[in-house]
């Protein structure tokens, strides 16, 4: 735990973009690296195409959004999030427009609409267990306070036992779950969890 206590939070900028879709890609569980691979021009790398989008001040994924957690001047993890709302940018009108594997995701997105949603929370491996995941929770609800939010969201795997006792030690609860098919970037038969806390 005293590890958490030397790093330093701070504001992303437009230069933490390849750290930030790194941290994007170890989260998504495979989900975000295929997105980019479907973006990518012939020999692109997907992660150059994440960093691009997140280098991007006018989307729901941009650094604009993210805190990051700094060690010794290293980035050891990272929370983005924003107060969601149907008029955010990349919210979708028609779940029939999204790629099969996205719409249990945004199923449950749409429960949450008004809290401060966490899209991605993630720690790099050698920076886990040391509490820096709370620190980075707590700045997620700094900034849902500050935007006169009163519940944060987020979404995680069930499979991922660590994330769901970090959000249940923080005071969070499942709302509701759906299954998401295995799919080549996925390959798990796994639910994704909706998670709510109160401020």
């Amino acid at each position: 735990m005293a590890l958490a206590n030397q790093v330093r939070m701070r504001c992303a900028t437009a230069a933490d973009a390849p750290e930030i879709a790194r941290l994007i890609a170890i989260a998504g569980g495979g989900i975000p690296t295929w997105l980019w691979s479907r973006m990518a021009q012939d020999g692109e790398d997907p992660l150059a195409v994440g960093a691009a989008r997140v280098a991007r001040p006018d989307t729901t994924f941009s650094y604009r959004n993210a805190v990051l957690a700094e060690q010794a001047g290293q980035v050891a993890g990272m929370m983005l999030g924003y107060w969601l709302d149907r008029s955010s940018p990349g919210a979708v009108a028609n779940l029939g427009d999204l790629p099969a594997l996205l719409r249990p995701i945004a199923e449950l997105e749409r429960q949450v609409t008004g809290s401060f949603y966490i899209n991605v929370l993630a720690v790099f491996d050698g920076y886990r267990d040391y509490g820096i995941g709370t620190r980075l929770l707590q700045a997620a609800a700094s900034r849902a306070t500050a935007l006169g939010c009163t519940q944060l969201s987020a979404q995680t795997f069930s499979r991922n036992i660590g994330a769901v006792r970090l959000y249940e030690r923080n005071g969070f609860r499942v709302l509701d779950s759906r299954r998401i098919e295995p799919h080549p970037s996925h390959p798990h038969d796994d639910r994704i969890l909706l998670m709510l806390r109160a401020l």
